[in-house]
């Protein structure tokens, strides 16, 4: 009875472990929260991988793997921080693209109808971006007030959330009366339908490339298949149904 119970314990233990070792820790830009909701429960039905999302900025993320963070996986809104972490050893592949961003401008006002024209108006007190220092999509903002000459008239009214996460929230709270964000924001299922949004002309920044890329960590297999799967079938039709190109710019 005591041999049957001991071996019962080992299987339920062995059992544990291998459980432990199917999960992902994946580091997400802000930008992707919502769209990464539906790829990673895909991944994890067609895996039986299941896996952890930390949200963050670009930036803020990357340092936090030069620090030791604990992440397998590492999903940027741009290119830029992918190669920084290959170039400096962290990584066991080179990044890949797996979709180019849009930029949107959005306001929860009633009374506001979003456009570039309006950012000059008295009764926008703020504007929200991302930092651009930290966030590829506040870069993008910038360059889209520059582009159109906006940007010394508008200045003051900019406020920098530390990623697109914080911005959403000031135009969601109407701490700001108007903002830029991802498409995949106001495309998702828990901001569909709320206030109102303009998309910005693809000429008027940067392509916004976004990398994906392994980390040295020793679920290196694991995070290889979701990787892989990123350039699927599959993902593409998520990424396209949240604004993202999955085609090169």
């Amino acid at each position: 009875m005591k041999k049957a119970i001991f071996i019962l314990l080992i299987y339920l233990i062995t059992a544990c472990q291998k459980n432990q070792e199917k999960k992902l820790t994946i580091a997400v830009a802000a930008n992707m929260q919502f769209a990464m909701k539906e790829l990673s429960k895909t991944f994890t039905n067609q895996t039986g991988i299941a896996c952890d999302l930390i949200i963050s900025s670009s930036g803020k993320l990357t340092a936090q793997i030069k620090e030791g963070a604990p992440f397998d996986v590492f999903v940027s809104a741009d290119m830029k921080y992918p190669k920084e972490l290959f170039d400096t050893g962290f990584t066991i592949k080179t990044p890949k693209i797996y979709g180019y961003g849009k930029l949107v401008m959005w306001s929860m006002i009633d009374t506001i109808d979003p456009s570039l024209e309006v950012l000059k108006s008295a009764k926008i007190h703020h504007i929200a971006l991302a930092n651009p220092k930290m966030a590829p999509y506040g870069l993008a903002t910038i360059e889209v007030l520059k582009n159109h000459d906006l940007y010394e008239n508008v200045k003051d009214k900019l406020v920098y959330g530390e990623s697109i996460l914080q911005t959403n929230q000031f135009i969601i709270s109407k701490s700001a009366e108007i903002g830029f964000t991802s498409k995949s924001v106001v495309l998702s299922q828990e901001m569909s339908n709320k206030g109102k949004w303009i998309d910005l002309e693809d000429i008027d920044y940067s392509a916004i490339a976004q990398g994906v890329v392994i980390l040295n960590q020793k679920n290196q297999g694991d995070a290889e298949k979701f990787y892989n799967f990123l350039s699927s079938a599959d993902a593409r039709k998520i990424l396209e149904n949240f604004g993202y190109s999955t085609k090169e710019n």
